[in-house]
């Protein structure tokens, strides 16, 4: 019987006991596309576990099934008995096959499902089966091969206790729902399939972005170089230019561009040695870059975030901002210039504190740090890739600090960096 297991008194097997296969139909997850060379599927021990499970639910069930009609008042006759049993213990044994053969198993069980009651619950899984690996068109063909199956059962082997019509809509129903639930099961886990691929695109698309970041801060840090070092040469290169027309200058004059030479071939080295592993690209034709700011300009930045609307209190705590080293300077002002730009896309209406503090040797120390988005007032349209912190972060350690953000148990937003400051450091 193909679709459905005549239902009686007792202990009734087939679509009657459905809490019996429904786990176990479920947990079949392996694809019978994923063959290997010889087209054998490998089975794991889950694997393993659910068609041991599967064989033994279609054995029992299929023996009560054969059970109950012997047992009847007016049974088959023993050929036709004989020949369910064995026709269903070979349906069963090939269940063993379907993982690699799903639709042909499937077809091939129509032929003793016509006439044999211990063979129905094979035909149920190998159609669940069919439903679950494969596409509309062979679960079709597969489905109608079973409703025809079954047509043929209820002719030889109709139900004494059961009108044909009702029998017939059990076990259409029976059909209708078998492959109703594997087609179920063969959307959900395509679904799972597609969100796992959207996630990873997404993961992928944002170590991208981050790379681009992290290569775009790169340009532009190699280019502010290449500005102080053209700066620095060009100096070096008149002062040599200098004494090679003047070797008769006076001695004083000659250790004085000596001395000249001397330092800036100094500073010069200490940018290269900032600038090694950074990569740069070559300056687009016309490209002029604006001078790079320092610390000393810091001021005229908070008061151009002032004049902007948002409201800075600043303490500069350091004796002189002139005597930061240049590295230092440019990468606290890029953190003041960040932070004070995500204040105003995120937190409008509150007030940054910005605090600078450091002397020589023991480093420099930037702080920014504001409170939550105050109630009333609406987040800024500003654009942002949502990068900008990486940016800094590769900027701060290509200088050779630390940065560090985050909420603090007071309910403020802080980003803080540390850059080094070098006892023998001086503007450059």
């Amino acid at each position: 019987m193909p679709t459905a297991v005549r239902p009686a008194a007792g202990s009734p097997p087939g679509i009657d006991h459905p809490s019996l296969v429904p786990a176990l139909l479920l947990a079949d997850s392996l694809s019978p596309e994923a063959a290997d060379g010889r087209g054998r599927v490998p089975r794991s021990v889950r694997d393993w576990v659910v068609d041991v499970a599967l064989f033994l639910v279609a054995v029992v069930a299929g023996l009560l099934a054969f059970a109950e009609a012997a047992g009847r008042a007016a049974p088959p006759s023993d050929g036709l008995l004989f020949l369910d049993l064995v026709a269903g213990s070979l349906a069963c044994l090939l269940l063993w096959a379907r993982r690699r053969w799903p639709v042909g198993l499937a077809l091939l069980l129509t032929v003793p499902g016509a006439f044999s009651d211990m063979a129905g619950f094979a035909v149920l899984i190998s159609l669940f089966t069919v439903a679950v690996h494969r596409t509309w068109q062979p679960v079709a063909v597969v489905t109608a091969a079973n409703l025809a199956s079954f047509a043929v059962y209820l002719r030889l082997r109709p139900d004494p206790e059961l009108p044909t019509p009702a029998f017939l809509a059990i076990g259409t129903v029976a059909t209708a729902a078998v492959v109703a639930w594997g087609m179920f099961v063969r959307a959900r886990r395509q679904l799972v399939v597609s969100l796992r691929d959207r996630a990873d695109r997404a993961e992928a698309e944002q170590r991208l972005r981050v790379e681009q970041a992290q290569q775009l801060e790169r340009t532009r840090i190699a280019r502010e170089m290449h500005d102080v070092l053209a700066h620095r040469l060009s100096l070096l290169s008149m002062h040599a230019g200098a004494l090679e027309f003047r070797p008769d200058a006076p001695p004083a004059d000659v250790a004085a561009a000596a001395g000249v030479i001397r330092a800036s071939a100094h500073q010069a080295l200490e940018d290269l040695r900032e600038v090694i592993g950074v990569l740069r690209t070559a300056r687009e034709p016309g490209a002029v870059e604006p001078p790079q700011p320092t610390l000393v300009d810091l001021p005229a930045l908070v008061e151009e975030s002032r004049q902007a609307g948002l409201r800075v209190r600043a303490r500069y705590q350091v004796a002189d901002l002139a005597e930061v080293p240049a590295s230092a300077g440019r990468a606290a002002y890029r953190v003041v210039q960040e932070a004070l730009t995500n204040v105003r896309k995120h937190s409008p209406g509150t007030v940054a504190d910005v605090l600078v503090d450091g002397a020589a040797a023991t480093g420099l120390t930037v702080e920014v740090r504001n409170p939550l988005r105050v109630g009333g007032s609406q987040p800024s349209s500003v654009p942002g890739s949502g990068t900008g912190l990486v940016g800094l972060l590769e900027r701060v350690s290509l200088a050779g600090g630390s940065l560090e953000h985050g909420w603090t148990p007071d309910g403020e937003f802080r980003l803080r960096a540390r850059l080094p400051w070098p006892a023998a450091g001086g503007a450059a």
